[in-house]
């Protein structure tokens, strides 16, 4: 009985999303098409180009018996994920870019009051 009244009392536990889930549904719910799928299209046709090359380079069995693999299996995987990122889009790159210039203005602005403040008291104490 007791034991029926803890499983009762147990939340349910929640499937935590992955980034990877999160960004795919993101894509998902936004289903306009975005101006830099066609720029990307256009910058990464000669790396897919050298990819396919590679890649069957790669196959064939001569080099791997030599040990001489063109493309190191971390290469790839880092390719791999970098193609799942999910870019900011260009709105939000500017406000986010403006937002740091901003901050390094006003943190450059109060290092020079600062150094200026402590050169002034600096120089009276000691010259005086």
């Amino acid at each position: 009985m007791a034991k029926e009244a803890k499983e009762a009392k147990r939340m349910p536990i929640k499937k935590v999303q992955t980034v990877r889930e999160k960004a795919e549904k993101a894509v998902e719910d936004n289903a306009q098409p975005r101006r830099l799928h066609v720029t990307k299209r256009r910058i990464g046709a000669p790396f897919r180009i050298i990819g396919k090359i590679l890649r069957r380079l790669e196959k064939i069995k001569a080099l791997r018996i030599l040990g001489l693999v063109i493309v190191p299996p971390f290469m790839r995987n880092s390719w791999r994920e970098l193609r799942q990122v999910t870019w900011p889009k260009p709105r939000e790159s500017v406000r986010l870019t403006s937002a740091v210039l901003i901050f390094a203005v006003i943190f450059g602005v109060t290092v020079a009051i600062v150094d200026y403040g402590l050169d002034k008291l600096f120089k009276q104490v000691l010259l005086n």
